[in-house]
This record gives structure tokens, C-alpha cells and sequence, in this order.
């Protein structure tokens, strides 16, 4: 049944992916406020996480009481998103090409997407950081058991976990209030950079650290998403057309998701015959990450030389 819930979830997870960021721009666009649409993407981000922030430290507490109460609550929302969907309209679409209506739904047609470097550089971005952004997620909640077995206080692990997260999720909301001044100052490519070092940096620090700073550490998960989310789906948007807008987002989700999982499946090989890594099995793993998003890093600075990262609008 936990396996059937999963592939649900990340059945949802994948359908919502693009559709939703597509439907706000195409929706902007409808109304002549196509330009608005970074401003939105950061708001909407903001109202996202202070509803994550709320709802961690609630689920943790009802999870203390019954997890299949956590479950069922989750269920709740996501019925009630579902009756909100519902009283969407529809925004108009541009008039479609020459092809046929099987040919829509073909990859093919995201191919012009792939022949313009920007989007291929911010794609390559998006997928690394999806995966960067999920490795705190992974090999924190170790962490966080450790420093609580340290004080008696494991049984409290959801209820912790939850804190947690809610602060991981404050701090972002408030470093999106900032981000836009950031990113006028220093400019896109460079912002996009900073995060994704910033990334590199917190798994770093969960590699050399120790349990109880960890946590600490842990707080700052989702700041490099809220300097970086926003802005990648924003460039996007007006260099795709509505025939692959969606799918091209929603593809940049799948092809992290499924990088990401493979990366585990590799990192599984550390996993002792009791089936639980140690520490120092998850620090070794976590050293690896931090190699290889090193020289990630490297090479999309490199690209970035030789790409108009910046809309050629923007003052």
C-alpha cells in the first residue's frame, strides 16, 4: 500500500510539474501581463512554502499520534486542490502549427526548445539543483535521529523533523523577499550560479560536520530553490510555445527525478547488511555528490560564458 501511495504521489507530482507554471503564464498572457510573470512565479513560491512551513509542524505532531491520521490529512488537501482546479478557466492557446494532433503529443515537438542554448543551460540547471535540492531532504533525517538518539530523544524524530522543516521553509519565504533585489544587482546567470554553489556548499557541510550542527544546516535547504525556482521557470516560459511549454517543464522534472533516483540507486551500494548506512557511509557518499556537482558547476559556469542567460528586455 506505501509503495501504491508513492507512485500516486509522484504521479501527481510529475501531471502538476509544468501544467501548473504553464497555466499561469499562458493565463498572464491572456490578460497582457505576460512580463508580470517572474513577480507571480516568486509569489506563488512564497504562498507554497508558508503553506509547507504551517503543515510540517502540524503532520509532525499528528504523526506522533497516528501516521495514518498524516496520510489522510494530506488526502484532505489534496482533494481540496483538486475541487480549486476545478473552477479554473482555461486560458486561450497560440494557434497551433501544421502538425497533426498525434504529433503534438510527440517529443519531437520540443526539439526547437533543445536547439536554443538558454533553455538547454537552464534545463541542465534545473535537473542538477532538483537533485542538489532533495540531497539535504535524503541524508538529513540521519542526521536529525543521531543528534536526538544523543539525548534520549529519538521518539521525537517526526515531531523535530517537522520544526525543522518548518524553519527550512520560513527561511526561504524571507530570502525570496529579497531575491529580486538580488537579482537585479548581480544579475541572472550569477544568481543561478550562487544558488547552485550554495547547494554544493550545504552538502559539503553535511559531510564534514557533526550531527548536532547538521541541523542547523539543514535550515538553509530550500534557500538556494527560492534563489533560483522562480527565476529558471520565468526564463523559460516566453521561449517555449503553448504546444510544449507544459511538457517541456514537466520533462525537466522527470529527467531530475529519475537522475536523482539513479544517484541513490549508486549510493545504495554503501548501505551495510543491516540495511542502514552509518555515518561515515553517509559522508562518503555525500563527498561524492559534492565532486561531482564541483564540476557540474564548472562547466555550466563555463557555458554561461558563452550564453545569453540574461532576456535581452531586462534592464
Amino acid at each position: 500500500a506505501f509503495a501504491i501511495g508513492q507512485m500516486l504521489l509522484g504521479a501527481g507530482a510529475a501531471f502538476a510539474s509544468g501544467t501548473d507554471s504553464s497555466f499561469l503564464y499562458e493565463s498572464l498572457v491572456a490578460e497582457g501581463r505576460g512580463e508580470e510573470i517572474e513577480d507571480q512565479e516568486l509569489r506563488a513560491w512564497r504562498f507554497s512554502f508558508a503553506g509547507l512551513a504551517l503543515t510540517a509542524v502540524t503532520g509532525g505532531l499528528i504523526s506522533l499520534w497516528s501516521f495514518e491520521a498524516a496520510f489522510a490529512m494530506s488526502a484532505v488537501a489534496m482533494a481540496g486542490a483538486a475541487c480549486l482546479a476545478f473552477w479554473f478557466v482555461e486560458p486561450p492557446h497560440e494557434a497551433k502549427s501544421a502538425t497533426s494532433e498525434a504529433e503534438q503529443f510527440q517529443l519531437a515537438t520540443l526539439k526547437p526548445a533543445f536547439a536554443k542554448p538558454v533553455l538547454l543551460w537552464l534545463f541542465s540547471l534545473g535537473v542538477l539543483m532538483y537533485g542538489f535540492s532533495h540531497i539535504p531532504f535524503v541524508f538529513g533525517q540521519p542526521f536529525i535521529l543521531e543528534a536526538l538518539n544523543g539525548v534520549g530523544l529519538a521518539g521525537e524524530a517526526p515531531l523535530v523533523s517537522g520544526a525543522v522543516t518548518t524553519v527550512m521553509m520560513l527561511v526561504s519565504v524571507a530570502v525570496s523577499l529579497v531575491a529580486p533585489k538580488l537579482r537585479k544587482r548581480i544579475g541572472l546567470g550569477a544568481l543561478l550560479l550562487f544558488a547552485f554553489a550554495l547547494q554544493i556548499g550545504i552538502a559539503a557541510a553535511l559531510a564534514i560536520t557533526g550531527t548536532v550542527a547538521a541541523i542547523g544546516v539543514l535550515f538553509l535547504r530550500m534557500v538556494p530553490s527560492s534563489l533560483s525556482g522562480p527565476f529558471i521557470i520565468a526564463r523559460m516560459q516566453p521561449l517555449l510555445n503553448d504546444e510544449s511549454r507544459a511538457t517541456f517543464l514537466s520533462l525537466k522534472s522527470l529527467v531530475g527525478r529519475l537522475l536523482f533516483s539513479a544517484s541513490l540507486w549508486l549510493a545504495a551500494s554503501q548501505v551495510t547488511d543491516v540495511g542502514l548506512m552509518t555515518l561515515a557511509d553517509i559522508q562518503f557518499v555525500l563527498k561524492w555528490y559534492v565532486g561531482v556537482g564541483c564540476v557540474a558547476l564548472c562547466a555550466l559556469a563555463f557555458a554561461a560564458t558563452r550564453i545569453q542567460i540574461e532576456a535581452t528586455n531586462k534592464p
